[in-house]
C-alpha cells in the first residue's frame, strides 16, 4: 500500500530541514522504533524530491521558506 502526499514547496523544504537535523532526536526522545522509522522514511521520501539541500544556497533557500510559511499562515 502507499498513500501520495501534496506538499508546498516551502513546507516540504521546512519539514525536511526539522526532520533531517537531531531536534526530533533530542526533543522526541521517547518515540519508539516504528515512530522513528516513519519519520526516517519521510526525511527519505522528501530528501529524494528535494533539490534545494543540495544548493549552495540551501541557508538562503531555507530561510525563505520559512519566512514564506509564517508569512502566509502566521505564528
Amino acid at each position: 500500500m502507499s498513500t501520495t502526499i501534496t506538499l508546498d514547496d516551502d513546507v516540504a523544504l521546512v519539514l525536511f530541514e526539522l526532520l533531517a537535523s537531531d531536534r526530533i532526536e533530542n526533543e522526541l526522545r521517547g518515540l519508539e522504533a516504528p515512530e522513528r522509522i516513519a519519520l526516517w522514511a519521510l526525511e527519505g521520501c522528501l530528501e529524494k524530491n528535494l533539490v534545494e539541500p543540495f544548493s549552495p544556497e540551501y541557508a538562503q533557500l531555507l530561510e525563505k521558506a520559512r519566512v514564506s510559511l509564517v508569512e502566509r499562515f502566521g505564528e
